[in-house]
């Protein structure tokens, strides 16, 4: 989830209309997840097709990614990579949380109590070999750029938008600022109504307010606990803060606390500051493959024909319409 710097990161209210023609980068394990966890039937199992396939990531990608092509929104996905070494803790007690969440899912469903296990399934969600095979394929067809990270696709979507490229990340975690975007887009809805809360955060903005460098920003991460280490016990980010600001960095500030690290802190570092990231890629927004794409879908994955058309229509529609200057 990366670290919570909620707290102390300067955003402002954004509203959805202002991301007009602009290019966005999506952590695709992040909205794909998101889409499993909450597109799912009454009883918190997945859609899936005539055959088993869980279908509802590919539900989101199509009709809610359309919703934004529509809006003038240019979303490039962005995959993960090889997670690195030092992420294999936080990944176990992960699949610790899923593996609880299954039982007391199974429990619920027992119980008969459909809300509590609904919950619970949305918990259980895995983004396996074949979601993320399908959510490429179905984007391909849809005409849309993708682009497969080294390592964290965050750092990726960080370095495209750093580089002038994308305009934003969109991203609920804030390690986005550690790996360099300018810009991260919260709490990213598609309709009017949902999009109320959205939030702008500048890198920019946020080292300016809080007296420090983006390296220190990393070290004031490593302090409160990152993904790839634990912090310090009872070192939040306002009390880290004051110590990066007073010692300047985590060294001197362990050092101040009586405190070390479990890991070499410039190995982590190296991973917020210096990823391996994929520097030639293409971000051209094609037209879409329409009878592909229809038979995809309604033929492999039995989704419904009529919306599915309208979606493509929608789709045709909204690529033909914009300028070749815009999107190619």
């Amino acid at each position: 989830m990366g670290v919570k710097f909620k707290d102390i990161a300067v955003s402002e209210p954004i509203e959805l209309k202002n991301l007009s023609d602009k290019i966005l980068t999506i952590d695709a394990s992040n909205v794909i997840y998101k889409f499993l966890s909450s597109i799912r039937q009454i009883d918190g199992t997945p859609l899936r097709d005539l055959n088993g396939n869980i279908t509802s990531h590919l539900s989101g990608i199509m009709f809610q990614t359309t919703s934004l092509i529509e809006k003038g929104i240019k979303p490039v996905y962005v995959f993960d990579g090889k997670a690195p070494e030092l992420k294999k803790k936080t990944q176990l007690e992960r699949i610790n949380i899923k593996k609880e969440s299954e039982k007391k899912y199974e429990e619920a469903k027992m119980e008969g109590d459909i809300e509590k296990a609904r919950k619970y399934a949305a918990r259980t969600t895995h983004l396996t070999k074949e979601i993320i095979d399908s959510s490429k394929n179905l984007l391909e067809l849809m005409g849309l750029p993708y682009i497969q990270s080294k390592t964290e696709g965050e750092a990726q979507a960080s370095y495209m938008v750093a580089q002038g490229d994308a305009w934003a990340v969109v991203s609920q975690d804030y390690d986005c600022l550690q790996f360099g975007a300018t810009r991260i887009i919260k709490n990213f809805k598609i309709s009017k109504s949902q999009s109320k809360n959205l939030e702008l955060i500048s890198l920019e903005k946020t080292l300016n307010s809080l007296d420090i460098t983006r390296e220190q920003l990393v070290d004031l991460a490593m302090l409160v606990g990152t993904d790839f280490n634990e912090g310090v016990h009872g070192i939040g980010p306002k009390k880290g803060l004051k110590l990066i600001q007073k010692y300047g960095t985590l060294e001197k500030s362990l050092e101040h606390l009586g405190e070390t690290m479990e890991v070499d802190p410039n190995l982590i570092r190296e991973i917020f500051l210096e990823p391996d990231v994929v520097e030639n890629y293409d971000l051209k927004f094609k037209s879409p493959k329409k009878d592909k794409l229809y038979d995809f879908l309604c033929g492999d994955h039995d989704f419904k024909e009529e919306r599915t058309l309208a979606a493509i229509e929608k789709l045709k529609q909204s690529t033909a319409q914009t300028s070749l200057e815009q999107w190619f």
